[in-house]
Parts: C-alpha cells; structure tokens; sequence
C-alpha cells in the first residue's frame, strides 16, 4: 500500500528530494494496531509501505524486551526487514516496537522511530512517542493525543460512501451501530449484547429510520446473530464480515453513531465525524478507559445512551492530522542535518 504527497503545506509543491522520503509502517495484524499504524503513515503524506510483522518461535513467547535480535525475530510476508532503509518507521504495540528501533539503529542515522501508544520498552530511543491523554507518559518527545490516531479523513469517508450507494436509500434518520466485544477491561455478554439491540430496536421504532451494524471479531457469530434476530422488526442491515468491509461506509452515511465503550481505536473514528456518538456502557472499565470517556464526555464529543437520540455538534479531534504534521517536520529536519553542507 502507498501514498503519494501531492503538495506541501501551503500548495508549495515539494522539492524531489523533499517529495520522496518513504515511511514504514510496522503492526502486528491487530485491526487497532494497523489503523494507527496506517493512518499516522497516510496523515504524514510520504510514500510508505505497510509491514505487517509475523513474530518467530521462539521470540512469540517471550516479551519484546528480551527479544537479543529483533530483527531476526519479525518478518514481513516471510521476508525479513532488510535495506534500503526507510526514512521513517511507525510502530504501534509492543510486537512492532523493538523492530522499529532496531531499524532506526541499522540505518545508521537515515531513520527515525515514532511508536505510537507506550510499548513499555526502548521508550527513551524513540524519536517521537504518541500517547493518548489517558495514558500517563509525558516528556519532551511526547505528543498527547486525544484519543486514538485513525484513518478517518473525510476524502475517504467521501469515496467509502459512494461505494455503497444502496445504503444510500435506507429510511433516514440512520443510525450507525460499531460492536466491539469483550477484552481486558469490559465484558460483553450475550445477555448485555441484547440489552443493546432492544434498546436500539425501540428507539428505531419510536423515531423510525434504520440501522446500520457493524461488528468486530471479538463480538463472535453468536452475537452476530444475537443482533440479526433482535434487529428483525427494523430496517436494519449487519454486516456479516463477508464480502468488502462497509465500516467507513457505515461512518460517512450514518447520521448518528453508537459505539460500545470497549474500543478507543472506535471511538476516536466516529467522533472523527463529528456526528453524535452516543457510547453503549459496558460496566466501569478499567481506570484508562474511564479517564478516555470522561474526556470525551467533558469535550461534548460523547453521550451515554439512554434510548433517546438528539443532535448536538461539536470539534472532531485533529489528532491524526497534528500528529502528521509533527512527524513530516521530524523526517525532513533529520533529512536536513544529514544533507551535505
């Protein structure tokens, strides 16, 4: 996957050599990890290649910080990572941090590192760090964000939405349902998945409209199906994970958007819109996922829903796009320290 920069800021257009630096963009095949991976790679407006890392045996079952030879422990589509090295490499999670460094120091000076979230090693030998506001890292080299960088912008939203143009004639008002599941702060039974589904199914029918559901893979074919039976009586279409993905889609025609608490990679794409976002509770969380939702809600980005929709605007967050900003700036200064005199 690559992305070409059309102009500088500005409408300056760039010079060759300041046009082409090339970024990596390192994860592990988690659907959040790639998204931010992806997005802060798209959001710097170089060329870049995605590297979707496979760990070894036996560097799987050890933590990365006892990784003796990072390189060697990752592959990308059975190739190693070799040179010509990039400009820049982004890493999100802990399995992409330690190869990213140890690019950074087989480059010999010609890249930089930028994680993305705190990996919990190698934090001092990253040019840039990342880190959303509810997370405690601070420091020189750390960029605060609101939440979670993504690639919601809205060129994509725009093309997503005219590649699903039946959804186009489903009865207005829209709402747009993101499903997560349970992980290691929320539970999310069947019996709360319901919950949710009769609580959307009356409001529906209360307002009319339709639904739009999209859920993830820790929601499981049987809180798929879950959702399809207690759906039935509305307009509804839910996607089953078959066929091309409609999620930007589902974020572009939707009039307002219903998340469960259980993902900040979700959250922060749907307020990304700007539309309403309403968060289905799933119990307290851990003490993270309450301070992200406390600031948001402070924000006046986020409501918990009670079975009513209102309408209510507000900023969308410009994480994504301050982060790009602050890591283009990064890779053409060190372009710069290293350009003969």
């Amino acid at each position: 996957m690559v992305a070409l920069p059309l102009s500088e800021p500005g409408g300056v257009s760039p010079t060759i050599e300041e046009a082409r630096p090339l970024a990596w963009a390192l994860h592990d095949g988690k659907a959040g990890m790639a998204s931010q991976s992806l997005g802060l790679a798209e959001a710097t407006g170089f060329s870049f290649v995605e590297k979707r890392l496979s760990v070894h045996p036996p560097w799987r079952w050890l933590p990365p910080r006892l990784w003796a030879a990072p390189l060697r422990a990752v592959s990308c589509d059975g190739a190693p990572l070799a040179p010509p090295w990039p400009d820049l490499v982004v890493a999100c999670g802990r399995n992409s941090a330690m190869p990213a460094l140890a690019v950074r120091r087989a480059s010999g000076g010609i890249c930089i590192a930028v994680q993305i979230q705190d990996p919990r090693v190698g934090s001092s030998e990253f040019d840039l760090m990342l880190v959303p506001a509810h997370d405690r890292l601070r420091g020189r080299d750390v960029l605060v964000t609101t939440g979670a960088i993504h690639r919601v912008t809205p060129a994509r939203l725009a093309a997503e939405r005219r590649r699903f143009p039946l959804l186009e004639t489903l009865p207005r008002p829209i709402v747009g349902v993101l499903i997560g599941g349970s992980n290691r702060a929320y539970r999310l039974s069947l019996h709360r998945l319901g919950e949710i589904a009769d609580r959307i199914a009356a409001s529906v029918r209360e307002t009319g409209g339709s639904v739009l559901v999209t859920p993830s893979r820790r929601t499981g074919t049987a809180g798929i199906a879950l959702m399809r039976e207690r759906l039935a009586e509305v307009p509804a279409v839910i996607w089953d994970g078959s066929g091309d993905n409609p999620y930007y889609a589902y974020l572009a025609i939707a009039d307002t958007l219903l998340v469960t608490a259980d993902s900040v990679s979700m959250v922060s794409e749907a307020a990304a819109t700007g539309k309403p976002l309403y968060i289905l509770d799933l119990g307290a969380g851990d003490r993270k996922f309450s301070r992200f939702h406390a600031n948001l809600h402070a924000a006046g980005i986020t409501r918990p829903f009670t079975g009513r929709f209102d309408t209510w605007s507000y900023t969308p967050p410009d994480d994504t796009a301050r982060a790009g900003a602050a890591v283009r700036a990064a890779v053409l200064a060190n372009r710069q320290r290293r350009a003969p005199c």
